[in-house]
């Protein structure tokens, strides 16, 4: 706690809590203090990211590999450092994230205690404190107003609502709101994790995983791999031992090394690792990409979520507003202030000089210590037109309870003039004149300005049609304020009220400024069947009319509604909401109710937003959206940053998400082929008992030249495809011919080319000489396959196959390669029978590519027939 503040403050007679006291309340624990935490820690981060089944699997058959000293077939196991590495790192990138969540902002703030006032941390204000509350600070904890000194809030970080709130005595007052005018006096009676704010970070802090749909489907394999793997594991160990003659022999003669290698050759070709692997990395290259276009992403799983969306949720401050308020134009109202007489006074004509007097006294009225938006953006329209501030006698300030603020102003009459003109019947008509003579001798005039609905209501006289226009305006988007003229002075500033012999002058039209990039970008989602709902805290009609500014739903009308109206159970609410556009009036838990409504009818949810009060429905949203200048407990759960608040990169994060989707899903096939023909032909070893037909390096090598490191390069590629849904099936689909096909060629191989070659497998040379034919074979497959995934081939595609086809078969010359990889060109009848078994592999290719769409619509109807839905 520091020393007497040196702020001079208001003299009250409350001394406020003893030092006693707030000792007590700290040991008790009823101090502002939170405790910052997150549901996951780095322990259990770390646990998550290595103890995985795939490294399970990789890392057992790594060791499994190295115990027998063929350290050369165990480079597959690096996959595991890196893929676990990225897992962590981007796992405790949001941690940070995450642990740094505060919406309150970290300052000392001025109480009373011991009839002192004081400036202690955000920390150490205690339940029961006399808090101050001053303007440009922001609320630390909940309160109830004691005493105020016209104190305005913006609350728009905690209920969406755009407008300023002043506040009186007996008032409540939530953490999280700033004061942006004004001073009081709040009780504390809510504080740390009770108070409103703390609340709501508590919400925003708890930990949720971006579903990915990728992720899903690689998990999905791999858990039905799980079920493979371990039973084949042990056959093939069981049939490799076989081979070399029983338990015994192995054991006596060493050839146990040779089996259990074999065996894991068969387990690390059904796990598709790469793919798991690859999948990180263009999620991170893909957030690369867009940091240059100052989006930040946060979740690098969060890419790909956009292309699925169906349903994007708009917050419209912040997002198709900039959050500013632009004065627009002052209208003149009534016959009275539009009449030029015939010949111009000397001090200007009627029309002129009135109009300037209505603008100057705007400009006085909204001059107050502290203006609100709306009056800031009024003094900075009128002071570029010239405008600078008139004589004032006395002020009434504005306040949100009686919705106006009046300024008394001097007098004098115009040069030139009579007071009086003779109308057409002989009636009198009032001119500028005698209204500034009546003024004048009642010691000034009072102009008012404020809410139109409210000081008409306080008129004699029937100025419905000047509600009309106010109701026309409002309805295109405005904020309309009314400015009114009395010839009367104020006589009470204490208890102000509007002299009913007023008459209204001039409307003022204010608007929320519309972002540039909005309409734009709205066009685009309604063309990729995006259905946007503009959802806001604000008026209905005038969220309404904006969205009909930015056509939201292109030519038709939007649909707005007041959230106040919505059911509160999620079913009816999903169906409320497939007829409305636009909801105004909506509150930070209804924001969320929305978005599991949507979930229930199966739609994929966006959320964009800058405020506090989206936070939880960001969080809730499949994928959420934070604008830059969002707060920090929104920016902090959201996946998505627009780090410079454009709404416009929305179609690169789309655009993104889709080269993910689309690219993944070609290179997903090249990696599943691999998977479906290990476990055919472990099965063929396993039920033939013959030895597996090659070494865990083959398959590195031949896996990286026609799977890996052209599945990196193709999933980069531009790829602009839409969404569909059914990844998984489709990937399975296209992978069974080609995995067929390839496992039928080197079982094939395996068990006819010894017979025909007079090969002894039970011999080491043979043993090679076959398991350098079967190696060249899938790498044959391999490209055939390379090939169908990269079609077409009329472009850089076909230089890619055929660059690493050709990389390949030079490796094989090279003799470190060579050695390493243990690839043994054929010589000979070796190279003849090689090449009869390569034209018959091509051929069965073909065969099971024809035989794939008959086969695949036999079954369907098939099962159809019995009833399934495919």
């Amino acid at each position: 706690m520091s020393a007497t503040a040196a702020v001079e403050m208001p003299e009250i007679s409350e001394t406020g809590l003893t030092v006693k006291e707030v000792s007590q309340r700290i040991e008790s624990g009823q101090s502002n203090a939170v405790k910052t935490s997150t549901s996951r820690s780095v322990k259990d981060i770390v646990r998550a990211n290595v103890f995985t089944l795939f490294n399970g699997i990789i890392f057992v058959a790594m060791v499994m590999v190295l115990v027998t000293g063929s350290w050369r077939d165990a480079v597959f196991g690096f996959v595991i450092i890196i893929n676990t590495g990225i897992g962590i790192f981007t796992e405790l990138k949001a941690k940070r994230t995450l642990d740094k969540l505060s919406i309150l902002v970290a300052s000392d703030f001025l109480v009373r205690r011991d009839g002192e006032d004081v400036e202690v941390p955000h920390n150490e204000i205690v339940l029961g404190d006399l808090l101050w509350i001053r303007s440009g600070e922001q609320v630390p904890a909940d309160g109830q107003i004691i005493q105020t000194w016209g104190l305005e809030l913006d609350e728009s970080m905690l209920t969406g609502e755009s407008r300023t709130v002043r506040h009186k005595v007996g008032e409540q007052v939530y953490s999280g709101a700033t004061a942006v005018s004004g001073m009081a006096l709040v009780k504390v009676n809510a504080v740390g994790s009770h108070s409103y704010a703390a609340t709501l970070t508590a919400q925003a802090k708890v930990y949720k995983k971006t579903v990915s749909d990728l992720n899903k489907g690689i998990n999905t394999i791999l858990k039905f791999m799980t079920f493979l793997v371990v039973p084949l594991c042990i056959l093939l160990i069981l049939s490799q031992i076989h081979t070399v003659g029983g338990w015994d022999a192995a054991l006596s003669t060493g050839e146990w090394r040779q089996a259990v290698v074999s065996a894991v050759a068969g387990v690390v070709g059904m796990i598709p690792e790469g793919l798991v692997l690859l999948t990180s990395l263009n999620f991170a290259v893909a957030a690369m990409r867009l940091a240059r276009h100052n989006t930040l992403v946060q979740e690098l799983e969060s890419v790909e979520t956009l292309a699925r969306v169906d349903a994007l949720n708009l917050d419209k401050t912040g997002t198709i507003t900039d959050g500013g308020i632009a004065f627009n134009q002052l209208i003149m109202l009534g016959s009275r202030w539009r009449e030029l007489p015939a010949q111009p006074t000397e001090g200007g004509s009627f029309e002129t000089l009135t109009e300037q007097a209505a603008t100057q006294a705007l400009y006085d009225c909204c001059n107050e210590e502290q203006p609100n938006g709306t009056g800031q953006a009024v003094l900075a329209g009128l002071k570029a037109q010239g405008y600078e501030p008139g004589q004032v006698e006395s002020r009434v300030p504005f306040s949100s309870a009686r919705k106006w603020s009046a300024v008394v102003k001097p007098i004098l009459p115009p040069a030139g003039g009579d007071s009086r003109s003779e109308s057409e019947g002989g009636r009198t008509e009032i001119t500028p004149s005698h209204l500034a003579m009546t003024a004048l001798a009642s010691g000034g005039e009072t102009w008012y300005m404020g809410a139109p609905e409210v000081i008409i209501s306080a008129l004699d006289g029937d100025y419905s049609d000047v509600l009309q226009q106010v109701n026309d305006y409002a309805n295109d988007g405005n904020r309309v304020l009314l400015v009114a003229r009395s010839t009367t002075s104020l006589a009470d500033t204490d208890n102000p009220q509007i002299d009913p012999q007023a008459e209204p002058v001039a409307l003022v039209l204010c608007s929320e400024k519309i972002r540039e990039d909005a309409e734009q970008t709205l066009a685009w989602s309604r063309e990729q069947g995006v259905r946007c709902r503009v959802i806001s805290g604000d008026n209905p009609v005038t969220v309404g009319a904006i969205a009909r500014k930015v056509r939201l739903t292109g030519e038709h009308e939007p649909r707005f509604m007041d959230a106040r109206e919505l059911p509160e159970d999620v079913n009816e609410l999903a169906r409320v909401l497939e007829n409305v556009d636009v909801l105004g009036r909506v509150l930070p838990n209804q924001k969320k109710a929305i978005v599991q409504a949507l979930h229930t009818q199966n739609h994929v949810v966006a959320m964009t937003g800058d405020g506090v009060n989206d936070a939880l429905a960001i969080k809730e949203a499949d994928l959420g959206i934070a604008m830059g200048n969002a707060a920090p407990a929104t920016k902090a759960v959201a996946q998505v940053v627009l780090v410079d608040s454009k709404f416009s990169h929305l179609p690169d994060v789309v655009a993104r998400g889709r080269q993910v989707m689309a690219n993944m899903e070609r290179v997903a096939s090249l990696f599943l082929v691999k998977t479906v023909y290990s476990a055919l032909i472990s099965l063929g070893v396993v039920l033939t008992q013959i030895p597996y037909p090659y070494l865990p390096r083959h398959i590195t090598y031949i896996g990286a030249l026609t799977i890996g490191m052209p599945a990196f390069i193709l999933a980069l590629a531009p790829n602009t495809r839409r969404y569909i849904p059914g990844f998984l099936k489709r990937v399975v689909t296209f992978a069974l011919p080609g995995g067929i096909a390839t496992a039928l060629s080197v079982l094939l191989t395996a068990w006819f080319l010894p017979g025909i070659m007079g090969w002894d497998v039970t011999k080491n040379v043979d043993l090679s000489a076959l398991r350098a034919t079967s190696a060249i074979i899938l790498f044959l497959m391999g490209v055939f396959v390379l090939a169908r995934v990269a079609q077409p081939l009329n472009s850089w595609r076909g230089i890619l196959v055929a660059a690493f086809a050709a990389a390949g078969v030079i490796g094989a010359f090279i003799p470190f390669n060579a050695n390493f990889f243990a690839l043994i060109l054929p010589t000979g009848t070796t190279l003849v029978a090689t090449l009869i078994a390569l034209g018959g592999s091509a051929l069965i290719f073909v065969i099971c590519l024809w035989l794939a769409p008959l086969v695949g619509k036999v079954s369907g109807k098939l099962l159809r027939q019995h009833g399934f839905n495919i």
